[in-house]
């Protein structure tokens, strides 16, 4: 079968945060290349599925019974030769929830909790806004590359770290952690008495020459004290669905998390959630391996108009997700600066560096999950308003 990635369909008037909430604050003469969901429709197999959900036309209270499990402990078998029991399969709606259930369970009113920044931050905010210390450790950027600076981690988590965030790959910058990487950050949880939560949402786009690794596979020990945060929800555009699976291998830890659900007042899914999670996990494999190409596709060219138009602009090499982290310091380190060249002369929205916390100003986020025609307007729009052009 082949599917159409190019076509472009209209979000307006579908109370999308991206399109919508853009055009009521900005104008509906932007594009927007900025939310992590895509532009592009879910596998057909799954509008086809809930399209007859909707048909069936009584939308009552829903529970996740053993196929969903089946489902999910099939797709991280088969995504990340990573074997997992049913019973640790916990339904909550998203990952933002879940961790920020783990907080109110896991940690006190003024304990630490270290994320690794610049960082996607409604993350980092469920720290703050559950009146726990958010610990920064600042990312380095070695030759193009994203580092983790083990010694500031170590420093920090000799203070005391209750809780270490990871995000794998890491959103904005787009590394893939390796194998070595996930050992020595597992290796100082385990010294210091951390708990492990992974948000691996993007673990479905990892791009070639990388491998995406689940830090609990490391080793009994390491899984013991992990928390593992996954979604069909970047994979498959399903985010306003609402389902994650939280995987937690340890009992203890597993019966505490949902314990706290329940307090939270969560517990069904959504109507839709779970049958489309179920098609979507076991059927669009074929889907999913033509969206990969089609994504690879548009960071090919993204690449290469970016260096052929504004070539004083330093794309970093995503090794994972569709998005794109580019160093516009060029232009200027000012954000404001990159705001009246994006927002108000080439009229397109992207996510600024500032909203991801320290070490983000002078970068945007730009999402290209969208058809190419959506990609190419967007940034000959930024061409054209370039402050730099020849």
């Amino acid at each position: 079968m082949t599917y159409n990635f190019d076509k472009v369909v209209s979000r307006y008037g579908t109370n999308s945060a991206k399109w919508d909430g853009m055009a009521q604050s900005m104008g509906s003469d932007m594009i927007a290349l900025s939310v992590a969901d895509m532009d592009l429709p879910a596998p057909p197999m799954v509008v086809d599925k809930v399209a007859e959900a909707a048909r069936h036309g009584i939308y009552g209270y829903t529970d996740p019974f053993p196929p969903y499990f089946e489902a999910v402990r099939a797709w991280l078998d088969k995504a990340y030769d990573w074997q997992v029991e049913p019973e640790w399969i916990v339904f909550c709606p998203r990952i933002v929830q879940a961790v920020s259930v783990i907080i109110q369970k896991f940690a006190e009113a003024g304990d630490r909790i270290l994320v690794h920044t610049p960082v996607y931050q409604p993350v980092a905010k469920a720290v703050t806004l559950n009146g726990r210390i958010l610990v920064e450790s600042p990312l380095v950027l070695a030759d193009g590359r994203y580092e983790v600076d083990f010694d500031d981690m170590e420093r920090r988590m000799q203070e005391g770290v209750k809780i270490v965030l990871l995000i794998s790959p890491h959103n904005p910058v787009g590394r893939v952690w390796t194998r070595e990487e996930l050992e020595r950050m597992a290796e100082l949880c385990i010294r210091y008495d951390a708990l492990i939560v992974s948000d691996d949402i993007h673990a479905d786009f990892i791009h070639e020459g990388h491998e995406h690794t689940v830090i609990a596979k490391l080793s009994e020990e390491v899984a013991n004290r992990s928390m593992i945060c996954t979604s069909p929800g970047k994979t498959f555009n399903l985010a306003s669905l609402e389902i994650a699976n939280i995987i937690i291998p340890d009992a203890a830890l597993r019966e505490r998390f949902q314990q706290g659900l329940l307090e939270a007042g969560i517990h069904n899914p959504t109507f839709f959630a779970v049958p489309a999670l179920e098609i979507a996990y076991t059927t669009c494999d074929e889907w999913l391996t033509a969206l990969r190409a089609y994504i690879k596709g548009n960071i090919a060219y993204a690449r290469t108009f970016i260096a052929d138009h504004m070539p004083e602009l330093n794309v970093i090499d995503p090794e994972g997700t569709y998005l794109l982290w580019i160093d516009c310091k060029a232009v200027s380190c000012h954000e404001g600066d990159l705001v009246e060249w994006i927002q108000e002369k080439a009229r397109v929205s992207v996510s600024f560096g500032s909203s991801f916390g320290p070490g983000g100003e002078g970068y945007i986020r730009v999402n290209v999950a969208a058809p190419r025609p959506v990609l190419q307007e967007g940034l000959e729009r930024l061409a054209a308003a370039y402050p730099l052009k020849r």
